[in-house]
């Protein structure tokens, strides 16, 4: 079951194997919601309040000199930065960890942003992995590397070929 975190979820027990997300999720995530800084979806079983998975949802910009020429020349020249919403965390306790839960959530998180783009109009999902093997996942679900940047993105309009 994916729903938005409350205070209610059992936060401490969570161990993806990086303490940086551990640590967001206990300390951190609850006040970026109440702040208004992010949204926090939350992968729980059925009836259990522990939490198995989680990603975050918020609103960011990509600098049009971030993309390639191929896609910066399709752009209008008159935005600075491109709108986009940020995937910014994404991780799955170790308990669950290679079990599909990560395209699960990835493709939660891809749908609620396309849903979105519908009345609020960002270009792309964009993401900043935090080391190789989070670069390989996106990868897979074809995210393309912005060059310079260490980012990825999907756009919208790959989106909509998904969930359109």
């Amino acid at each position: 079951m994916i729903g938005l975190l409350n205070r209610t979820h059992d936060r401490s027990s969570f161990d993806c194997g990086k303490p940086l997300l551990n640590n967001y999720l206990a300390h951190q995530a609850s006040q970026d919601v109440k702040r208004k800084l992010s949204a926090c979806f939350v992968f729980t079983a059925v009836g259990s309040k522990r939490i198995l998975g989680y990603y975050t949802l918020s609103n960011a910009s990509i600098p049009l000199s971030s993309f390639p020429e191929a896609i910066a020349k399709k752009l209008p020249k008159s935005y600075t930065a491109i709108p986009a919403t940020l995937l910014g965390r994404l991780a799955i306790d170790q308990s669950q960890q290679g079990q599909g839960l990560g395209k699960i959530l990835l493709m939660d998180a891809l749908k609620r942003s396309y849903e979105a783009s519908l009345d609020l109009g960002p270009f792309a999902v964009v993401v900043d992995p935090m080391d190789e093997d989070a670069e390989a996942f996106y990868a897979k679900y074809d995210f393309i590397k912005l060059p310079g940047s260490g980012k990825m993105i999907i756009a919208m309009r790959t989106l909509q070929h998904v969930f359109g």
